[in-house]
């Protein structure tokens, strides 16, 4: 027994030594020729990624407030919401059986610039350390950066009435 506890603990440790963790950060931003607080109630509902993200999403649980659940494409993505103020939400995506867990927590902001003015902030973090190479992991980057700054020119139209 004992041996078998020692044989599992090597392939433990050795399986945690091989996955070291890549974390990335994308970050970006869209000005907006409207007050954060009017930019807010045109996208920033929880399910409002539906319209500005052009991707179907369903609240499966909660009522919008912390601990929401959002469901996206058909239920391929989860989400809960883990963070909020009146002008801002994170989330994260839980780990899934059987799935590389990449750790993807998101986080949405409108920001005040003037009384006229505002950005709207997308921030992503997660990890890419279960792509081949870094080609792999580089093209993961921009595809997400292109997705999303493609959901930000959506939602700086909504907002500014367009």
């Amino acid at each position: 027994m004992k041996k078998m506890l020692v044989a599992l603990g090597a392939t433990v440790v050795t399986a945690s030594a091989l996955a070291e963790p890549e974390y990335v950060t994308l970050e970006m931003e869209i000005d907006v020729a409207k007050p954060a607080e009017e930019v807010w109630a045109a996208v920033g509902g929880y399910c409002d990624i539906g319209e500005w993200l052009d991707v179907d999403c369903e609240i499966t649980s909660g009522d919008g407030g912390m601990g929401t659940v959002r469901v996206l494409a058909g239920g391929r993505v989860t989400e809960v919401l883990v963070a909020q103020t009146d002008l801002s939400y994170g989330y994260t995506q839980p780990a899934r059986e059987g799935q590389f867990y990449n750790l993807y927590h998101g986080f949405m902001e409108a920001k005040p610039v003037s009384a006229g003015t505002s950005k709207i902030l997308y921030t992503l973090v997660y990890d890419i350390s279960d792509k081949p190479d870094q080609a792999a992991k580089e093209a993961d980057i921009e595809r997400r950066r292109g997705m999303f700054a493609t959901a930000l020119e959506n939602m700086k139209r909504i907002a500014e009435g367009g």
